[in-house]
């Protein structure tokens, strides 16, 4: 359709890229281009790439090509905005304080300059994703708690050692049923991991790790035991492993053992149950999807979110489909794993602040805590299920001052 320009699309999940032959030729990829660390090129079957990029393989792609680079002024101004943007958007969905899965010092820099300005209404928490070197360099002077008034925390690092189970590229114990010569990509060295494992037993940060196939779940607990092992005095490290998706029945118990905090998103049961059994087979889906109930059965805290950009920051839909693990289609995903609503509600309020070691300030109301207070239409804990999704959010209080109001 747009032979003469370029075009990339990114995956809502960000672990996958489609791009057409004027982006490819652009970026210099062509079939001689092997698989980069972390991703694949998938080509077709005369060894040409097709424009599906799996994981790592989409940074090969060359953006910008030929348009001027923004100044650093023009790169604050837009930063600045989406900062604002945000923070808006999710308090206008309930949302008193935002784990951010992910952000470089820079980002930091930037946030405790609009907390200073008093220009931040959600509080953040927040995972820095840099390399090792600068984390190496770094952590120590950023390690903040509770900056501003409780506006802004900085005290956790973000790792992925895989991608995603859409398109395939969670790393699995077995192959893909649907793909039988695939088990995922490792999309971070092992090794690397581990070395973060170190600095952040040093400088007293959690250390957060997305896993999502069953074999990225049980190397993740691997890493971790290994640092707890050899810091026998270092204790209630709260290391987080972020989706915890698809595990092997002998990994479930290690959660609660490890004391590793599973780091859940409801909503994305009933997005990707669909596929699900196809990727994983009926059998490995049932023992070792969204396992909820069993997690918390083996002495796991659970905490849940949105995974926002990946689905919509709402809280009040990844709710529901906590309680329901209902599809659109209507189906019922596994029942006998979904939370009741009481386990739900926790999950999302005081075993998310727990899960940031921020159950003294946060996430239930209580004296002494923050005024962090979310009004809903509706009681969810008792209205039928199927209108749970029609509540809405009346207010929003941070700090005992509205934030939003309907």
């Amino acid at each position: 359709m747009s032979p003469a320009n370029p075009v990339i699309l990114t995956h809502a999940s960000g672990h996958a890229s489609f791009v057409n032959s004027k982006a490819l030729q652009l970026s210099g990829i062509s079939k001689s281009t092997p698989n980069p660390p972390g991703g694949e090129l998938l080509k077709d079957a005369s060894g040409e790439p097709t424009g599906l990029l799996r994981e790592r393989a989409s940074g090969l792609i060359r953006r910008g090509v030929g348009e001027p680079a923004p100044t650093a002024e023009e790169r604050l101004a837009r930063n600045r905005r989406i900062l604002e943007l945000a923070s808006r958007e999710a308090v206008s969905k309930g949302v008193t304080t935002f784990q951010d899965a992910g952000s470089a010092f820079s980002d930091v820099d930037l946030m405790k300059t609009m907390v200073d300005e008093g220009k931040m209404g959600v509080r953040l928490w927040i995972m820095i994703r840099e390399n090792n070197a600068a984390l190496a360099q770094s952590l120590a002077k950023y390690r903040i708690v509770d900056y501003g008034g409780g506006h802004l925390t900085v005290r956790a690092i973000k790792h992925s050692i895989d991608g995603a189970l859409g398109s395939r590229g969670a790393w699995l114990l077995e192959p893909y049923s649907d793909k039988p010569d695939s088990t995922g990509l490792n999309t971070t060295p092992i090794g690397v991991i581990a070395a973060t494992a170190t600095l952040a037993v040093q400088h007293g940060y959690q250390l957060c790790v997305h896993a999502i196939g069953d074999r990225a779940n049980r190397e993740t607990l691997n890493i971790f035991e290994q640092a707890f092992k050899a810091n026998p005095a270092k204790r209630d490290l709260r290391w987080r492993v972020e989706h915890a998706q698809h595990l092997s029945l002998s990994d479930i118990p290690r959660f609660g053992q490890l004391g590793v905090i599973a780091s859940m998103q409801g909503i994305h049961c009933t997005s990707d149950a669909p596929y699900v059994p196809e990727r994983l087979g009926l059998k490995r889906a049932e023992e070792g999807s969204y396992v909820w109930q069993k997690l918390m059965k083996s002495g796991a805290i659970g905490s849940n979110g949105t995974d926002a950009p990946v689905e919509d920051v709402d809280p009040i839909a990844n709710y529901y489909a906590t309680v329901s693990r209902r599809t659109a289609s209507g189906t019922v995903f596994f029942p006998d794993q979904r939370m009741s609503r009481m386990e739900a509600l926790k999950s999302y309020t005081l075993n998310a602040a727990f899960a940031g070691f921020d159950e003294g300030t946060r996430g239930s109301l209580a004296v002494g805590k923050y005024a962090d207070v979310t009004v809903l239409s509706k009681d969810i804990l008792t209205v039928a299920e199927d209108q749970i999704p029609t509540a809405q959010v009346t207010y929003t209080i941070v700090g005992g001052k509205i934030l939003y109001k309907k």
